[in-house]
């Protein structure tokens, strides 16, 4: 059963289509990888999917439900949570605020309340915060102990990363969508959070829809494999026949080079 659905999905901007009659899905529980080289389409499927952008034409549901219109805080509520290919987060909240904050679509104490610090409020600000104790115990001692406290400016590149995903799961997402997650990680953090996707959704039970350059990421975590060039969908399937179909490699190394292999 499909979790996420794109059907036809056809966005322009002037004389350029960046998503040209898309199809794609992505049943619950499934890991699927969207590859491509630059310019692709791939960073704007995800903001169609949020969004971000409304698509000139196609259907776009989540277990369902229909997205198309929806401004992203409605999608995200609707259950779609996404990390950037650029980094985003408070830099200068503590590690733990940047994880509560993402709460905020989910709690019920109004302004008044929190203001004045109510029962009500506090209870529930202690309940957030234990949630987002939850989470980035998640991942392990990387972001635990002294860390909670931390301005997030103080964290490593693949600790950054990490309080990225921490935060979109506290959205409490049935889709997460992951913009190049191993991006600038060296091999062995790149090793690291390959594990990281792969327990979102044995531990999580996520739904995982996931961009990346990386092709050993790819090939470690991916049920199936979905092909991009110019907005449109040139293969998919397994890792082994996506990565050798010559229109991939054409895409990638342009058509003599592919031509000689």
């Amino acid at each position: 059963m499909a979790m996420l659905e794109l059907e036809k999905v056809r966005i322009s901007f002037g004389a350029l289509t960046t998503l040209d009659d898309l199809t794609l899905h992505v049943n619950k529980g499934e890991i699927v990888s969207v590859i491509g080289p630059n310019g692709a389409g791939k960073t704007t499927l995800f903001n169609v999917i949020t969004g971000v952008y409304r698509p000139d034409s196609g259907s776009i549901t989540l277990d369902g439900q229909n997205l198309v219109g929806k401004d992203p805080a409605k999608v995200t509520r609707s259950g779609v949570a996404r990390t950037f290919q650029n980094v985003r987060l408070f830099l200068n909240m503590s590690v733990i605020e940047n994880v509560m904050a993402a709460t905020f679509g989910h709690t019920h104490a109004g302004l008044f309340s929190s203001a004045l610090g109510l029962p009500r409020s506090r209870r529930e600000e202690a309940d957030v915060r234990e949630q987002a104790e939850e989470l980035l115990r998640f991942f392990g001692t990387r972001l635990t102990g002294y860390r909670w406290e931390e301005p997030a400016y103080s964290l490593s590149y693949a600790n950054r990363r990490r309080l990225e995903i921490a935060r979109a799961l506290a959205t409490k997402p049935k889709v997460l969508l992951l913009d190049e997650p191993a991006a600038g990680m060296n091999p062995k953090e790149t090793h690291e959070i390959t594990e990281v996707v792969e327990r979102l959704r044995s531990e999580k039970g996520l739904t995982i829809l996931i961009i990346e350059h990386d092709m050993h990421v790819v090939e470690g975590v991916s049920d199936r494999v979905v092909a991009l060039d110019h907005g449109v969908k040139i293969a998919e399937g397994d890792f082994d026949s996506v990565a050798t179909h010559p229109a991939v490699i054409e895409a990638y190394l342009g058509r003599k080079a592919a031509e000689t292999k």
